[in-house]
């Protein structure tokens, strides 16, 4: 049979559950533990999944660089070939954007409309991989919606939508714009639902047209080789290649408010369920300096035969380190149940109060996204077992430096 360490065996053995008062605040505290790790695992989880999933929509539907002037620009095939002629760059394409009012039977919306070139766009989004119903086919007066907005306005595939811009505001002499007729041919659902609800595609000559730019555009979106190093690259070389006002930014850098928000979100939101697990701690060190007292007669008489100071230490600071291990261990195991099965928990508790607990509407994803790396765990699971070990190094300084003498002296 294995001989347990001296430490480790009296740890154990004076964590033993004996049906005492100091046995119901070690469970107490164990679960504390237990419950900041289970939490922190599924907030941090959740919160790395919408990071996740909004950095992969984002790159979906915008490009990884975009060149823009805060107006129009002019000579578009001169900046375009530019663009092409820059290293890590692998495909580009021209734009024009902007709000419209759409009329369908009496209801009005008001989308971005986005003009493009549909051979080029597929090289630079994965707009045509979105398409779920009909195809991208933009020639002539064509517009493709988003799902949300197909089904909040009951419009379906060859139905006339009535589109209105800025131009029909203009009046030269007696002179007046009409409103423009587009046909859906395709409905995209890109899984984000501000997308999906308030964007539309035309054919870029529709959107010059709409916006009276002529040969103008707003911008050019760039695909590289990598969206992160690669954009990054390109646009400072393309700062320094164009003339002002043209101005190269990546996905990030537009996007940079939103992905900040979270990601600030996520550093606060652990700092402050690390309070439960600094709670819990307080509980342990309680537990610890009960025991203390209780064992005086015991630290004493082991003092006296010989026992060290680091061996009195080492067993007080054991026994929080043993607590923190089997609360990481239990937390882990249930902050991982959950996050597998996060959505269906979700669907039942709505069911069961009755309310939406994760509408779409407003987090802009179908279901809640989740997602978990080793990185997080060890982090979460590490800093709770420190705090939990320094918890018991209070207690385990005070066993430490107490005299047999002192500990003996009424017995």
């Amino acid at each position: 049979m294995t001989r347990l360490p001296f430490e480790l065996f009296l740890g154990l053995r004076y964590l033993k559950p004996k049906r005492t008062f100091v046995s119901v605040i070690t469970l107490i505290s164990l679960s504390g533990v237990a419950i900041g790790v289970w939490v922190l695992i599924v907030v941090i989880a959740v919160m790395s999944g919408f990071d996740r999933e909004l950095r992969e929509k984002l790159m979906g539907m915008h490009a990884h660089v975009t060149v823009t002037s805060g107006g129009l620009i002019e000579h578009s095939d001169k900046v375009l070939q530019k663009v092409l002629e820059t290293s890590h760059v692998t495909a580009a394409s021209p734009f024009a954007m902007g709000l419209v009012l759409i009329e369908f039977e009496h209801r009005v919306a008001t989308p971005y409309l986005k003009g493009i070139d549909p051979q080029r766009e597929v090289t630079v989004s994965q707009l045509a991989t979105y398409i779920k119903e009909g195809s991208l086919d933009l020639a002539g007066d064509k517009v493709v919606i988003g799902r949300e907005l197909a089904s909040q306005y009951g419009i379906f595939l060859g139905d006339k939508i009535t589109v209105y811009s800025p131009r029909n505001l203009e009046k030269k002499g007696d002179e007046v714009y009409l409103p423009m007729e587009l046909t859906v041919t395709g409905i995209f659902e890109s899984g984000m639902y501000e997308y999906d609800v308030g964007l539309i595609f035309a054919s870029l000559e529709t959107a010059q047209e709409l916006y009276s730019l002529g040969n103008a555009v707003h911008g050019i979106e760039i695909r590289t080789d990598d969206p992160i190093d690669g954009a990054r690259t390109v646009a400072d070389v393309l700062n320094k290649k164009l003339t002002r006002p043209l101005r190269a930014q990546t996905w990030a850098e537009l996007n940079q408010r939103l992905l900040g928000a979270i990601q600030v979100e996520k550093s606060v939101m652990f700092f402050i369920l690390t309070f439960i697990i600094i709670v819990a701690a307080f509980g342990i060190m309680s537990t610890l300096i009960t025991v203390t007292v209780q064992k005086t007669r015991e630290i004493g008489v082991m003092k006296a035969l010989g026992a060290a100071s680091g061996k009195i230490l080492r067993i007080f600071v054991l026994q929080g380190f043993i607590v923190g291990v089997f609360g990481v261990a239990i937390g882990l195991g249930l902050g991982l149940l959950t996050v597998h099965n996060i959505n269906p928990i979700n669907h039942f508790l709505s069911r069961v109060v009755g309310i939406d607990l994760f509408p779409r509407d407003i987090y802009n994803f179908p279901s809640i996204p989740a997602f978990l790396t080793l990185r997080d765990l060890l982090t979460i699971g590490g800093s709770a077992l420190v705090i939990c070990t320094l918890a018991g190094l209070l207690p385990a300084l005070r066993a430490a430096r107490l005299e047999p003498v002192e500990a003996l002296r009424y017995e």
